[in-house]
């Protein structure tokens, strides 16, 4: 959903520029933005890793799931024998 994509970004931005994940919980409860269940951050910061860490896990996923094989031939045959 873009509410969860857009506080991902925010998450990301505050993590990339040295925030820790206490420092980003305290900053998210200050300005009252609430987790995607509607409820405050945790304060050990927790619920801020996890948003980062699955997000990865999807963006994985879906690589992984939309990946293109190439088509690799096996050298079995099929033979129609007569008894």
């Amino acid at each position: 959903p873009p509410q969860q994509e857009e506080l991902h970004d925010t998450i990301k931005s505050m993590n990339d520029s040295g925030m820790s994940y206490r420092r980003i919980t305290q900053h998210l409860n200050e300005k009252g933005i609430l987790t995607h269940k509607g409820k405050k951050w945790g304060i050990s910061g927790n619920s801020v890793y996890s948003v980062l860490k699955r997000h990865k896990e999807r963006l994985e996923r879906i690589a992984y799931r939309d990946k293109e094989y190439e088509a690799v031939w096996g050298k079995m045959e099929v033979r129609w024998e007569k008894n």
